[in-house]
């Protein structure tokens, strides 16, 4: 959507259409965002042997046929494929048509979708150095990953998002961040940690996810709040001393274009354990703690608590992790698009 909303700033006359996966969240907010959207069956392989694989050339089979209806009556003078299950189908299909099109590669290890479409892409936008391992060089450009614009200006909203979410300023911030749907295992070190951020002092920002809302929403008291979901972002993020989050891409560069000091803590269960490629990338660099899932039960509370009483560590994790910002991502990419428009 920030691609969309560049492109849009520039072109206003033009028309944009989102395709997704049926049963995805983009399915939801993409019109909540203003934009039309098309749904298609489509879902990932499972990586363990399971039913739902032996319906995958089904899905993929009519979501081409759909691909083809969409493409001859939308007639795209681009296709942007951001490495979604239904960007397989779909620029596969406007490739064959002779559309130019676009991959943007959020992680540092790219994801099956785009490898499949890299061959003829026009242009694939990046993130991250090394990216020729998977990609041919000749079509790379590092842009870093779009961002959402109210994150560029948060020091100057630290005032408001204190009153916005009932703050002490005298006391530190603790944001923590799952995912819209939220993360059971980071929602299971919070709750069991409650008693290290009072005993701190620590007011704590929660966003459990929608999924957790009913398990923990009564943990709201005091210096403790509990979100299922956080509409206002930039003010989390301003409101905040320390992030504790999940290492997807979109996470990872929002808090590099934020400059906390943050423990990641990558989902395991993803394909080809990508979060945690993401989180190396920033904590090899001193940028960032990595917190590997296996360990947190044990490590967690001596983990924060490390970072919390070290002023000089904070300083330092601030400074690199802001260092790798890329806060003109979006405006780079929509470059390279426009370039193929022209």
């Amino acid at each position: 959507m920030a691609i969309a909303n560049e492109l849009k700033s520039r072109f206003p006359k033009a028309k944009f259409l989102f395709v997704g996966a049926k049963d995805r969240m983009e399915m939801e907010k993409v019109p909540q965002a203003g934009y039309k959207i098309k749904g298609l069956w489509i879902s990932g392989l499972q990586r363990s042997l399971n039913l739902k694989n032996l319906m995958f050339p089904f899905k993929l089979a009519s979501s081409l046929l759909k691909s083809i209806g969409i493409i001859r009556e939308f007639k795209p003078d681009v296709a942007i494929g951001t490495g979604g299950y239904a960007s397989a189908p779909l620029l596969r299909v406007a490739s064959n048509k002779k559309i130019p099109c676009v991959l943007q590669e959020q992680n540092s290890h790219a994801g099956i979708t785009n490898k499949w479409l890299a061959g003829k892409a026009s242009k694939i936008c990046v993130a991250y150095d090394g990216m020729e391992a998977f990609f041919p060089s000749e079509k790379i450009i590092q842009t870093g990953n779009p961002v959402r614009q109210d994150l560029l200006e948060i020091d100057s909203k630290r005032e408001e998002a204190q009153q916005f979410f009932n703050l002490d300023p005298k006391k530190k911030t603790v944001l923590v961040l799952g995912g819209s749907l939220g993360a059971r295992k980071i929602n299971e070190l919070i709750n069991f940690s409650l008693g290290m951020f009072l005993k701190h002092n620590i007011q704590v920002i929660w966003q459990c996810g929608k999924l957790y809302q009913d398990t923990y929403s009564n943990k709201s008291s005091g210096l403790i709040q509990v979100h299922p979901f956080l509409n206002r972002m930039d003010l989390a993020y301003a409101a905040s001393d320390f992030i504790i989050s999940r290492a997807g891409a979109l996470s990872v560069s929002e808090v590099c274009i934020v400059g906390k000091p943050v423990i990641f803590i990558p989902s395991p269960n993803v394909a080809e354990d990508h979060q945690t490629k993401n989180a190396l990338a920033l904590s090899s660099k001193n940028a960032a703690i990595l917190l590997k899932e296996s360990d947190a039960d044990a490590n967690f509370e001596k983990t924060f608590l490390h970072v919390f009483n070290n002023e000089n560590l904070q300083e330092t994790l601030s400074k690199n992790i802001k260092a790798l910002a890329k806060p003109n991502a979006t405006k780079e990419i929509v470059d390279e698009i426009q370039k193929l428009l022209i």
